[in-house]
């Protein structure tokens, strides 16, 4: 057997589709089924039980999983160590982070990256749930608010700010609320963050914090809809810097409340990095990292 079949092996074991995998390696669904399928006559066990809705590992096919990944894995290391040797970033990066953010902050990136690293491939994985690094096989995480206790190395990005905001339409039909217990008398846009509850916080200059119960009909999972129901004019909503302060620079939006620190969460919201603790960094990741901290860093 060769090498690039118990790489596919691992992978179908990880993901447990063969069709997640046939598309991460560029293959068709049957040509990634033929090669386990190959394997499993050449070892003379089955790795997998198949069915039409899900694939699962035998216990023999999770022992031959169990001893074989951490050669495999320490095989492409070794890969990658040869391949920094020459000073030139190559290989595949396996990037995460938040839907909205990726699309506003990180897509508009990868075409300077990708000009100046024509040999690093990227896969960027938007969601907005936290994956695994280590078993989802992450190089970086870029994660958004405040940073929660982790084995891995963390470096902050940029500070995040929020801005309670509507637009001049909303405003001139409704009226501009002038203190923060007014809030409560307008539409608002609401958008669930996982852990906490809907009310905001503002902080004015004596530091002084208001908590405002937030009501509303329109609640939102995506930021990016949020934000495109402020421009329409349906409310106001607290949402971050990076996502509507051009809006607000170029008068689509209108910032309230600008003697307030405003936030849903934590006043110390950040943009994070994070990558798993190794004694190696391959040379892709050190280059992605600089590359981010020289674009977006603060």
């Amino acid at each position: 057997m060769d090498i690039s079949t118990l790489k596919l092996f691992i992978a179908v074991m990880r993901e447990r589709s063969f069709t997640d995998v046939a598309n991460a390696y560029r293959l068709a669904p049957s040509s990634v089924s033929r090669t386990i399928a190959a394997l499993e006559k050449e070892l003379g066990i089955r790795l997998f039980q198949r069915s039409t809705r899900k694939l699962e590992p035998t216990e023999a096919g999770m022992i031959y999983f169990t001893r074989i990944s951490p050669f495999i894995d320490e095989l492409v290391a070794a890969q990658q160590f040869a391949a920094d040797v020459s000073k030139e970033p190559r290989g595949t990066l396996r990037v995460t982070t938040a839907t909205s953010y990726g699309q506003v902050a990180i897509v508009p990136l990868l075409p300077k990256f990708a000009k100046r690293y024509p040999l690093v491939s990227i896969e960027l994985v938007l969601t907005d749930n936290y994956l695994d690094l280590i078993e989802d096989r992450i190089d970086v995480a870029i994660r958004l608010g405040k940073l929660e206790n982790s084995s891995h190395i963390a470096k902050r990005l940029a500070k995040m700010d929020f801005y309670i905001c509507a637009s001049p339409e909303y405003l001139d039909e409704y009226g501009k609320p002038e203190r923060p217990e007014q809030i409560k008398d307008h539409k608002c846009l609401l958008f669930p963050r996982a852990g906490h509850s809907l009310n905001w916080l503002l902080k004015d200059r004596q530091q002084n914090i208001t908590e405002i119960a937030i009501g509303g009909k329109c609640l939102i999972t995506n930021a990016l809809a949020i934000k495109q129901c402020l421009l329409n004019g349906m409310g106001l909503s607290l949402l971050p810097d990076w996502l509507v302060g051009q809006d607000i620079n170029e008068g689509r939006l209108i910032h309230l409340f600008t003697d307030y620190v405003a936030t849903a969460t934590d006043f110390e919201s950040s943009v994070w990095l994070l990558y798993p603790s190794r004694d190696y960094l391959p040379l892709k990741t050190r280059v992605f990292i600089d590359f981010l901290q020289t674009e977006m860093g603060s």
